[in-house]
């Protein structure tokens, strides 16, 4: 919004390229670090500025379209971002003692409703349809379609497309391997699962019924 108000009216062909160039080289390279990682803190952090870089991809739109498309992915990031890392850091438990891909093999069977809900997390960064990560690149590469950044759309997609491989790595490493032994981990705290709780139901919500978020903040955005 401040960037609407205060910076949008003297931008131009310079700030447009700024946007442009900024988001390919953020989601391109936020993905192939992540790729690399075999620490999931690591792997998220990273995909994170991956995302940043999806993001940056509705300013180089300078649209409508695309500042809406901006705010309602940061909405659904928010939710399945604080679900996967939540869970991380929860299973993670006190120094860290469970941070690598390998520490998750065989969660689905070792604890059942945690490896779920991080499945769904990944699978919506991923963007699957079905949850509110698919719609969210959906707006934003469809306001950059409209606005004729094809050439950026395309790398967006295959970008989408590469950091389906290190999500996909932790829901195969989460039910299809078998884990070496149960774990410990502390047990889930009743603050953990509402959290939980909220950031699955909005993320299957904002994934099949987008329409009403999506309209509200059309809303928000100054016309042009």
């Amino acid at each position: 919004r401040i960037y609407l108000a205060a910076f949008e009216p003297i931008g131009g062909e310079i700030t447009f390229w700024i946007f442009w160039v900024s988001a390919a080289l953020t989601m391109t390279l936020g993905n192939f670090a992540a790729l690399t990682q075999t620490n999931i803190k690591r792997l998220l952090a990273y995909s994170s500025i991956a995302h940043a870089g999806y993001i940056l991809v509705g300013f180089a739109a300078t649209s409508p379209e695309g500042h809406a498309a901006i705010i309602f992915y940061i909405t659904v990031y928010s939710l399945m971002n604080l679900g996967a890392f939540s869970i991380v850091t929860h299973l993670a438990g006190k120094g860290d003692m469970r941070v690598q891909l390998e520490d998750f093999r065989g969660l689905g069977a070792e604890r059942p409703t945690l490896a779920a809900c991080l499945a769904i997390f990944m699978l919506s960064l991923t963007g699957i349809p079905l949850t509110a990560g698919f719609f969210g690149k959906f707006y934003l590469f469809s306001a950059a379609v409209k606005s004729g950044l094809i050439g950026l759309t395309v790398l967006g997609v295959l970008n989408s497309a590469i950091s389906a491989y290190y999500y996909l790595r932790v829901v195969v490493m989460i039910y299809m391997h078998e884990g070496p032994r149960p774990t410990p981990t502390p047990k889930v705290s009743w603050g953990l699962f509402i959290a939980l709780g909220l950031a699955t139901a909005g993320t299957f919500y904002l994934g099949i019924f987008p329409e009403w978020l999506l309209q509200k903040t059309q809303n928000s955005i100054p016309l042009p």
